[in-house]
């Protein structure tokens, strides 16, 4: 039996943010699970993170701060955390000029990278690139993946808001993907999901809808029961499915190669296709190593 643990990167809002919306499946044995959590708990700890949550973007981020901080390198695990919480009480009250909004944008920001701080952004890129190998090198774990350019994205008129056709389209695909994947090795998996609110409802009626008249592709007796949703902090292969996503993304939108490279050795395929991860362009032609593995170039 396998878990796959989902998560995404981008935002389906066709106007928003990125160009593309990638939704992203780890799919673990329940055999190597505990083999697997551990080595992601023993890279945490060579570097720096302990019990952290690995954030994949907000650690790839540059944190303009730590730059104005003298020595920074040389300082202690606990000195970095201080000096660069005092820069960035610094940025606060200069964004406090600008009003609430520009505050409480900052604040959140700043939140989101605290437990980071005491490393550099080099070693942040690390503990990522080395996470990232870990996962590519884990051979019983499978990724599966839709990675969509929302502009070509088809629009459903049974679902009138682009951002939730977007989610849907992502979501069915990458169900039927891993349903093919469990048939063919003639077993069995349920579906976890990086805990969120707004879609927990929503992505359980549809996999109910799935279980009695099947995905547009196929019926999917093989998954069980609808997805559960975990807190991604606390759930080590959420962590996974989240930095698969982003290094998907960041291959199609900004050329990014290294993290992608290293995770596609565990790309779902079928002799030498890779029938696991889609790109879809619509009628565009793409020369990107997805579509070109996937015999669509």
């Amino acid at each position: 039996m396998f878990i796959c643990y989902v998560d995404e990167s981008g935002v389906p809002q066709p106007d928003a943010g990125t160009s593309h919306f990638v939704l992203a499946g780890v799919a673990v044995p329940v055999a190597k699970w505990k083999r697997f959590d551990e080595a992601l708990v023993t890279l945490k700890g060579r570097h720096k993170l302990g019990g952290m949550e690995l954030h994949t973007a907000w650690m790839e981020r540059f944190y303009p701060e730590q730059e104005r901080i003298a020595g920074f390198a040389e300082l202690s695990l606990d000195q970095r955390r201080s000096r660069t919480r005092q820069e960035r009480k610094v940025d606060l009250g200069k964004a406090a000029l600008r009003g609430d909004r520009a505050v409480r944008s900052l604040a959140k920001n700043y939140a989101k990278t605290d437990s980071y701080i005491h490393l550099s952004h080099e070693e942040r890129r690390s503990a990522v690139r080395d996470a990232a190998h870990l996962l590519g090198g884990w051979e019983d774990c499978v990724v599966f993946a839709d990675v969509q350019r929302k502009a070509a994205t088809p629009m459903s008129t049974r679902v009138p808001d682009p951002a939730e056709a977007i989610a849907d389209h992502a979501f069915e695909q990458l169900v039927t993907r891993f349903h093919h994947f469990l048939k063919r090795h003639r077993t069995y998996g349920i579906i976890a999901y990086d805990r969120n609110q707004a879609m927990s409802v929503r992505l359980t009626n549809r996999m109910r809808r799935f279980h009695a008249a099947g995905t547009v592709y196929s019926q999917i007796p093989r998954i069980v029961d609808t997805p559960f949703f975990v807190d991604s902090g606390l759930t080590s292969m959420i962590q996974m499915a989240d930095l698969a996503a982003y290094a998907l993304r960041r291959r199609l939108e900004r050329g990014e190669a290294d993290l992608f490279e290293a995770i596609s050795p565990r790309f779902d395929r079928r002799g030498d296709k890779v029938v696991g991860v889609r790109h879809y362009t619509g009628r565009e032609l793409c020369g990107c190593p997805i579509c070109a593995a996937h015999g669509r170039e």
